[in-house]
């Protein structure tokens, strides 16, 4: 019974995730700029509440832990978490554009290539093993793209876009492995939102007229509360009872429900050939999956631009 919590929840995370295109679209109107800068400023807000609140001891230890490390690695921690953050922060302005101004089916397709694009690129800038299903699994993914670069060559871009940041971003978080994850999350939005707030002009963000938006701030905080923090914390609070490959093969529940609600809510109708390239993307992902996921699979970390 006990486990069925930690599946209960990590199924609960990657629902919430699908269904981020909903709250998004409801802010269509506002530059991306603008919506990234409120889902930071209104994360790191609660992030902070609920380590001043209850995880005091948490963050003091991993203080600890860091001060305790040496020189090496002390180094590789802080250059994993600040690179981590410049990447996980233009993946979000990234998606946030694709899924207002190209397609919902876009950004979903995006998030259904990571895990096999990160097994690529954990090949190329880590020297890691990939086994034969996994190479079949590529070759799959560079058809599936093949195919859709035939029609909206844009789309398809932005996607790949979208897919190699977020991609990276658990690419650098492999680096500082160990470390409790909220800490180091918190610690990267708080960067995010030194470089966010000079550069919001540049971005089309205006902070005063924002505070000042009732509509901006309710969906922001929609965002912020219940598309980040909380089902990032069922997927935490998952990984206490599951295998970070359990975990990992039900990520792919969160594009699928995406591209339900891309055909049957948004009205996105697919053409024939982008059909035959997602369905060449799934059978590529059961073959990535063959025999269970590889130890390169990470600890969850936030998704969803």
């Amino acid at each position: 019974m006990k486990t069925s919590r930690y599946y209960v929840a990590a199924l609960a995370a990657f629902l919430i995730w699908g269904f981020f295109p909903l709250p998004l679209r409801q802010l269509t109107v506002y530059p991306s700029g603008q919506i990234l800068l409120f889902r930071v400023l209104l994360s790191v807000v609660l992030l902070l509440v609920l380590h001043a609140v209850g995880r005091v001891g948490v963050v003091r230890a991993t203080l600890r832990q860091y001060r305790s490390a040496s020189r090496t690695e002390q180094w590789r921690v802080a250059g994993g978490t600040v690179i981590g953050g410049l990447l996980l922060m233009s993946n979000w302005l990234l998606f946030i554009y694709v899924i207002n101004q190209v397609s919902v089916q876009a950004g979903s397709f995006a998030y259904l290539i990571c895990p096999i694009l990160l097994s690529l690129l954990g090949f190329l800038l880590l020297r890691e093993r990939l086994r034969l299903p996994q190479w079949l699994a590529v070759g799959l993914s560079a058809l599936s793209c093949t195919l859709l670069i035939t029609g909206d060559v844009r789309s398809l871009l932005m996607s790949l876009v979208v897919a190699v940041t977020y991609a990276l971003y658990l690419i650098t978080q492999r680096i500082v492995q160990g470390y409790d994850r909220l800490v180091l999350l918190t610690i990267q939005l708080l960067l995010s939102t030194v470089v966010l707030l000079p550069a919001a002009p540049l971005l089309g963000a205006d902070l005063a007229a924002g505070f000042a938006d009732t509509h901006l701030l309710i969906f922001a905080g929609i965002l912020s509360v219940g598309f980040t923090i909380l089902p990032l914390f069922l997927n935490l609070y998952a990984l206490n009872g599951l295998t970070s490959g359990t975990v990992g093969i039900m990520m792919y529940l969160n594009p699928v429900v995406s591209f339900v609600l891309a055909f049957w809510y948004f009205g996105e109708q697919p053409r024939p050939v982008e059909l035959w390239a997602y369905a060449v993307i799934l059978v590529s992902i059961v073959l990535y999956n063959v025999r269970g996921r590889t130890s390169q699979q990470v600890d969850a970390v936030p998704s969803q631009g």
